[in-house]
């Protein structure tokens, strides 16, 4: 049996992982999540360690998606003894960004006013409470997908009544205040084993919302341009509060300065990190690398376990 199972959607995303669990010698094995089936009967594990690389954008690539699918495939992994890296706790929020913006609050933290909904028809009510421009955005999202700024009543009531308002796979929408950026940048903040391992400004985010600073994501955004940056102390004591309450073993939180007022506003966390594009450049070194320190660290702690 291989040491590590890579369960993943999207292989060119993936390519750097790869290459860099090859080059490190490790006995891996891949699992394609798109032509995965299983048996909840069987006792077997594919692996003792497993990392999962599920994308909520999938559902833009499949029309039959897996996300849903994945939370039971890896909850039953879990429930034989296999350590899963973005198991089916953190799943549970990555895949709804009402339960994240709760859990923001729960650690004390600002975010942008919203109100969530499971009918479209209570849209134009809860938008009116926020103020306009408003944003609806989808539950479950991915690169930007399913967020639409609206400006008026009169434009958000027709939308509406076209039935054209986001809502998303799972029937559930956010209607959340616009908030104007400081310099029109968000902060993306990727954490390892509990830890921040680096952080990245994001400038001109105004023009796009889909912020993926990855490789494959940064081919069609060239108005995106991406550099390191250094949160305060208070900002990094914040975002590893939020990644241990909510199981985070490798992925990204979001924030952005509210140029309003200069508060720091919490909008998103991505448990389905791939790094930043062009890391020798951007940081100088190549965060894949610690996350293979890190797989290696709990593969040996796994295998004291089984011993």
């Amino acid at each position: 049996m291989a040491d590590l199972a890579v369960f993943y959607e999207h292989p060119q995303w993936f390519e750097s992982l790869f290459k860099t669990l090859d080059r490190r010698g490790l006995n891996w094995t891949p699992i394609e999540i798109q032509d995965h089936t299983f048996d909840p009967g069987d006792a077997a594990l594919p692996a003792p360690v497993i990392l999962n690389r599920l994308a909520m954008s999938s559902f833009l690539r499949q029309e039959e998606h897996a996300l849903f699918y994945s939370m039971a495939a890896l909850d039953h992994w879990q429930s034989l003894g296999a350590r899963v890296i973005y198991g089916p706790g953190v799943l549970a929020y990555d895949t709804n960004k009402a339960r994240q913006l709760s859990l923001f609050r729960k650690a004390g933290l600002e975010i942008p006013k919203t109100r969530v909904a499971h009918r479209r028809a209570d849209v134009p009510r809860l938008a009116a409470e926020i103020g306009y421009p408003v944003m609806v955005k989808v539950n479950v999202g991915g690169s930007g997908t399913g967020m639409i700024r609206y400006d008026s009543p009169e434009e958000l009531e027709a939308a509406v009544a076209d039935k054209l308002t986001p809502m998303g796979v799972d029937g559930v929408a956010l209607i959340q205040e616009y908030v104007p950026a400081r310099d029109a940048r968000v902060i993306r903040c990727e954490v390892l084993d509990g830890k921040l391992l680096y952080a990245l400004a994001l400038d001109g985010a105004g023009s796009t919302f889909d912020l993926c600073p990855a490789d494959v994501c940064m081919v069609d955004k060239p108005t995106i341009t991406i550099s390191e940056f250094k949160p305060t102390a208070d900002i990094t004591q914040a975002v590893e509060k939020v990644a241990k309450m909510s199981g985070l073993d490798v992925g990204g939180i979001e924030y952005m300065i509210d140029d309003r007022d200069g508060v720091a506003r919490f909008y998103d966390l991505n448990a389905m990190s791939n790094f930043v594009a062009k890391p020798l450049e951007v940081l100088g070194w190549d965060p894949h690398d610690k996350l293979v320190d890190y797989l290696l660290r709990e593969i040996g702690a796994r295998a004291k376990v089984a011993a």
